[in-house]
C-alpha cells in the first residue's frame, strides 16, 4: 500500500495536465514501515526521454544521483516514480515493465484531453512478468 496525501495526488495530476500532450515525470520520496509507503515527498522531474515525450519519460540519470546521495544523508528512500499517459489508460505499458524494477512504486496518471484522471499505483513481480495494481490510501 502506499499512503499519500490529497494534497500530494493534487500536485502529481497538476504537473500531468501542466505537461500534456507530453508524459510528465518525478519521483516519490518517503518513507518505508512495514507493507506501507508513505510519500512525503513529491520531486517532479524534467523529462529527458531523447524521443517521443508524448509516449515516453525519463528522469535524468544526474537527478537519480543527486536523490541516492540525499537518500544516505536525508534517510527519505526513493520510493519509485510517477509519470503520465497522455489520453491513454493509466496502465502500465510494456515499455513501463521493460525499464520498471520491482521495489517501486510506479503511479501512472491518465490525461484525458488535458484533463488528470485518478491516479493508479502499480509493483512490479519480483519476476518481472506483470505489474500489480497497489491501494493507493489518500490520508
Amino acid at each position: 500500500m502506499i499512503a499519500m496525501t490529497a494534497a500530494d495526488i493534487a500536485a502529481l495530476c497538476a504537473h500531468a495536465e501542466r505537461d500534456y500532450p507530453n508524459e510528465c515525470c518525478g519521483v516519490l520520496l518517503g518513507d518505508l514501515v512495514g507493507d506501507v509507503r508513505h510519500i512525503r515527498e513529491l520531486r517532479p522531474a524534467t523529462n529527458v526521454h531523447n524521443g517521443d515525450t508524448e509516449r515516453r519519460y525519463l528522469v535524468s540519470p544526474e537527478l537519480m544521483l543527486e536523490l541516492m546521495r540525499q537518500e544516505r544523508t536525508t534517510g527519505r528512500l526513493i520510493l519509485g516514480f510517477y509519470h503520465s499517459h497522455p489520453d491513454c489508460a493509466a496502465i502500465p505499458s510494456e515499455c513501463d515493465r521493460e525499464w520498471a524494477f520491482p521495489f517501486y512504486t510506479y503511479i501512472i496518471v491518465s490525461v484525458q484531453q488535458g484533463e488528470a484522471q485518478a491516479p493508479l499505483a502499480w509493483l512490479l513481480s519480483d519476476d518481472r512478468e506483470r505489474f500489480l495494481a497497489e491501494t493507493i490510501e489518500v490520508k
